[in-house]
């Protein structure tokens, strides 16, 4: 019972320390509470959360079927410019486009 209100305790104190758009050090000198204190306990409230499921809304997604054949893709770097290669590219026309681009750049 007592871990309760020390958890609803912190709880208000994090919203409070939140809406007063105060910096940490100076919202804790103001309510005798250390940085260290309240950081620790922002980290165990947002663990907390996190791992509650209960409290994530879910949202239902429909596929189209479009997007179930994803392509994939190679990203070639060569200096500043960036060149996409898709499946069934033509290799000559690559190496070519590179060997330019190495002069270039």
């Amino acid at each position: 019972m007592a871990q309760t209100k020390v958890r609803k305790a912190w709880e208000a104190r994090i919203r409070a320390y939140r809406a007063s758009g105060q910096s940490a050090s100076v919202w804790c000198a103001e309510h005798q509470v250390t940085k260290r204190q309240l950081h620790v306990w922002m980290n165990k409230l947002q663990d907390s959360t996190t791992k509650d499921s209960s409290n994530i809304p879910w949202v239902k997604v429909q596929m189209d079927k479009k997007a179930e054949t994803v392509k994939s893709m190679l990203l070639v770097r060569v200096g500043s410019t960036t060149i996409e290669v898709e499946p069934g590219y033509n290799p000559a026309l690559l190496t070519d486009v590179i060997r330019t681009l190495q002069t270039l750049c």
